[in-house]
């Protein structure tokens, strides 16, 4: 059997594109090809099969008000058990979470995170071996975003996020990256990977996922 590696994610692991003219198909979502779930598995090759669970709007564990079935935590038991035996999870979560109407600050957030990692370590998808999971802190929000969806405190607590998030993970006995600064945002929206970002990404965790499974 291939190891198995969930990618549970937001709106930059379902790939959605907020530039038409950066995404080969003219779309909003980055194809198979440019994904970076979809790159990282062909970087890795054939023993390994990379899952996508990503979803737009999703946040760690926190109820959005306006949309259903945002907090990862609600999903978490369903999404690993229909893909088990998993041999890696990598959570990318954060941005969402940092929406002004959620109320949250770096450090809530990273609790949340915790949250979930304890929730993800509980789940009996692991096959004969320890849980092994990959935090990812997502780049931060650019402070020329003008979003009032998002509110106007989001990328002064997206840039705090990593100095939070990496004790929480560690202490979890999880692998932490920061990805601040290796996978770009686009211009557009100053919150969303551009296909370089996806491919940068996807690169970085080629080198370091052989060494987690």
């Amino acid at each position: 059997m291939k190891k198995h590696i969930v990618c549970l994610g937001d709106s930059n692991t379902h790939g959605y594109c907020a530039d038409p003219m950066d995404c080969a198909d003219g779309g909003d979502r980055f194809n198979e090809n440019e994904r970076w779930p979809r790159v990282l598995e062909k970087l890795l090759g054939e023993d390994y099969l990379v899952l996508e669970e990503g979803l737009s709007g999703r946040t760690t564990v926190f109820p959005d008000p306006l949309h259903e079935g945002m907090p990862a935590l609600d999903v978490a038991y369903p999404i690993l058990m229909s893909h088990e035996p998993v041999d890696l999870l990598i959570i990318m979560l954060g941005t969402n979470d940092t929406k002004d109407r959620l109320g949250m600050n770096a450090a809530c957030i990273a609790l949340g995170l915790g949250r979930l990692v304890d929730k993800c370590r509980s789940v009996p998808c692991w096959g004969k071996h320890e849980p092994n999971i990959l935090v990812i802190c997502p780049p931060h929000i650019g402070r020329e975003l003008k979003d009032p969806c998002m509110g106007s405190s989001c990328a002064e607590k997206s840039e705090e996020l990593a100095k939070y998030m990496e004790p929480a993970a560690t202490a979890r006995g999880c692998a932490f990256l920061d990805a601040q600064g290796l996978a770009e945002f686009n211009k557009v929206d100053y919150m969303h990977l551009t296909r370089k970002g996806h491919a940068d990404l996807a690169a970085k965790l080629a080198q370091l996922v052989p060494g987690l499974v």
